[in-house]
């Protein structure tokens, strides 16, 4: 009897400690997705340093770590799911991403929360639109830690994090010089489709964050193996382990973001955010380099403003840029300029990336693998796995396999045969005026001169020997008001 009581005693503790393992290891892909969030360089661009602010309403020291009970806990998810379609339980699940959040990573919560001032008024809009329930946007925080070029191990990429499949499936494209997963508001929006989608599959949203986790096909088999039930909680024991712990996760991040003053954390305070920043198409390919010295910008703060251009290239075709106001401001005042700036860069040879993406084809052979496909084609198996899905048995025979090459464009064959000769006068009209407009330029050469701080026209004039009224003419100034960053031509003799 003894013995019998040993080792009952023994299971208890057994199963005591393996429950307890797979606790703090459901929490693992989460923990590692903010851990990477302080190592990562652009997010120095990103931030200044926190502020702590001295007379906070609850008057705590600056090194404080507030701690409390269950029922405080209870208490405040309850306030937050009275006003919520999700059931944002509290239980010993939820509690112990509580712990990670508001003890363990307290200063990535911080950063989190000082990103999100960049993106969540833009979730917040995308999903009123879609009609979805707005705290869906701390998924975010789960999913990715707020980090939009995050990449999983399975290859899931972005702030929503996307497979390859799914994304092609809601309209993100992967293309050598561009990843919209990667996008924050084209991803978004696929993120809001999908969302959308999962409901009308599950009509219920605890079920819906479980599908965007593990799939629908795994949420539908876990409802079979449990008897037919409904609701996330009576499936949960027939999930895998991750998704075991993805809604809890989810409650807990609601809750620290909605209650993060009470724990004495506050946002790093970012450089821009949602409101200081805007959009503008770009029509020509142009790169990060001589974007920042057309701005006066850095690249690193380009790239993360736009973390969907891989190669710090946009590229022609109607591309979108995100900026800092003022700097959006200077690129449109200057915007012709800029273009031929490029111009003249690449007709005298400086910018030698003047290459156009073409789209091909591979279809693999006998004995081909994934290494020997990218040395042909002079890229890496990294972007052949971005540019397709390639499950874990890796490719077979047959299989098409998508390949981005860039190459020099092709010269434009002459259409003057398809033109009527009415079009043809009009063109050689044009040309003429062109010409005379340009007769006194194409005498002379011209350079370009960045304006810079404190300089003037007249200052800029007499650094190159020529008439103020000769540069405002050649620009087309209409006063003598110049903008920092500003490029001007000047004719030299």
């Amino acid at each position: 009897m003894g013995s019998l009581k040993k080792y009952c005693v023994l299971g208890i503790l057994l199963t005591g400690f393996f429950a307890k393992a797979q606790t703090f290891g459901v929490d693992d892909p989460i923990a590692a997705m903010l851990d990477s969030l302080s190592t990562q360089k652009m997010f120095e661009t990103a931030f200044s340093r926190p502020v702590f602010p001295k007379h906070n309403k609850y008057k705590f020291a600056a090194d404080s770590i507030p701690k409390y009970d269950d029922y405080t806990y209870q208490s405040r998810l309850a306030k937050l799911d009275a006003n919520s379609p999700f059931d944002l339980v509290y239980n010993e699940h939820v509690k112990g991403f509580i712990n990670m959040y508001a003890f363990r990573k307290r200063e990535s919560v911080s950063r989190m929360m000082g990103v999100a001032q960049l993106y969540y008024p833009m979730f917040e809009e995308v999903f009123d639109r879609y009609n979805i329930p707005l705290e869906l946007k701390h998924l975010a925080v789960i999913e990715s830690a707020l980090i939009p070029y995050a990449k999983s191990r399975a290859g899931a990429t972005g702030l929503w994090q996307f497979m390859y499949p799914t994304g092609k499936m809601y309209g993100l494209n992967v293309t050598s010089y561009i990843d919209q997963r990667c996008d924050p508001y084209k991803a978004t929006v696929a993120a809001a489709e999908y969302l959308k989608s999962l409901y009308g599959m599950f009509n219920d949203w605890q079920m819906v964050l479980a599908a965007y986790n593990a799939g629908p096909g795994t949420i539908s088999k876990a409802i079979r193996r449990s008897g037919g039930k409904k609701t996330y909680w009576e499936i949960r024991p027939y999930l895998p382990t991750e998704t075991q712990g993805y809604v809890p996760a989810f409650i807990a991040a609601n809750y620290v973001m909605s209650y993060a003053a009470e724990h004495n954390i506050y946002p790093a305070v970012p450089r821009k955010t949602y409101f200081e920043v805007d959009t503008v198409v770009v029509k020509e390919q142009m790169n990060f380099e001589q974007l920042s010295q057309a701005l006066d910008i850095t690249q690193e703060e380009i790239l993360y403003f736009n973390p969907q251009y891989r190669k710090n290239i946009i590229p022609a075709g109607g591309n979108a840029m995100c900026l800092p106001k003022n700097k959006i401001g200077i690129f449109l005042t200057n915007e012709q300029d800029i273009y031929a700036a490029i111009h003249a860069q690449q007709k005298e040879g400086l910018v030698v990336e003047n290459l156009e993406e073409v789209k091909k084809v591979h279809t693999v052979r006998s004995g081909e693998k994934l290494s020997t496909i990218a040395r042909k084609y002079g890229v890496t198996v990294a972007d052949l796995k971005n540019w397709n899905y390639v499950g874990k048995k890796g490719i077979k025979p047959g299989k098409k396999i998508i390949v981005y090459v860039r190459e020099q464009p092709k010269p434009k064959e002459l259409e003057i045969k398809t033109e009527s000769n009415q079009n043809v006068a009009a063109n050689k009209e044009k040309d003429a005026k062109q010409l005379a407009e340009n007769k006194s330029t194409t005498k002379s050469e011209v350079t370009w001169h960045k304006v810079k701080k404190g300089e003037s026209l007249f200052s800029i004039a007499k650094k190159h020997g020529v008439e103020v009224d000769e540069i405002k003419k050649l620009n087309k100034l209409k006063s003598n008001n110049l903008t920092f960053g500003q490029l001007l031509k000047i004719k030299t003799n």
